[in-house]
């Protein structure tokens, strides 16, 4: 599988050396790095070079790199289920570019790319409808960027009172919690057989272990 897919490689860097970056071949899976000005371009070759064939779009997500100056890896999976082979589009995108749609050559990537702007605020150019999916009207930032809180802003619950949904702001009744991801036995009375970490040292007994 990995030759078929490095002669692949070798056939899309032939044929498509402009947009084409770099490949490379991981656990049986091909990746292939583009430029964002010739993604379209290549998504099309893809579909119809009759060495590829990839003419299904599997998905559409997106990688934050917040330390990067194009801090988003916008990631495309193709099927072709007439070579039986995938590929992986990688798109470096900074924060303040949009990204063309695709929509029109794959229209499942509609709902693929409303997603991907929905979780982590990356526009569509030329998308149809590009409109948050997944959070509810109103929600405010997206999720998957790494410097969203997890607590989030906005607390939805129903209200028995109001015998309505309401919207109120995140208040946490106690202060946010960090775990150190100790042992759960430390500190009791009795030791599981086992827990080594009870005494601090590898191979000691256990305390109540026979």
């Amino acid at each position: 599988m990995s030759e078929a897919l490095q002669e692949l490689a070798e056939h899309i860097a032939h044929r498509r050396p402009e947009p084409y970056v770099a490949h490379h071949i991981a656990h049986g899976e091909l990746t292939v790095e583009v430029t964002l000005s010739g993604v379209v371009d290549f998504i099309r070759f893809l579909r119809a070079d009759e060495a590829c064939n990839f003419t299904t779009l599997v998905d559409i997500t997106a990688i934050d790199h917040p330390e990067r100056a194009r801090r988003f890896d916008v990631v495309y999976h193709f099927l072709s289920m007439w070579r039986n082979h995938r590929i992986r589009l990688k798109v470096a995108v900074r924060e303040d570019e949009m990204v063309p749609t695709i929509s029109d050559l794959h229209p499942s990537a509609n709902w693929f790319e409303r997603e991907v702007f929905d979780m982590f605020g990356i526009l569509f150019a030329g998308h149809p409808d590009l409109r948050r999916i997944l959070t509810d009207y109103g929600f405010r930032g997206h999720p998957l960027r790494k410097d969203f809180p997890t607590t989030g802003y906005t607390e939805v619950r129903y209200d028995e009172v109001r015998k309505r949904v309401v919207y109120e702001p995140v208040k946490l009744v106690q202060e946010y919690r960090q775990f150190d991801f100790m042992s759960p036995w430390e500190g009791a009375e009795y030791i599981l057989p086992g827990d080594d970490k009870a005494d601090g040292k590898a191979g000691d007994k256990p305390a109540g272990a026979a």
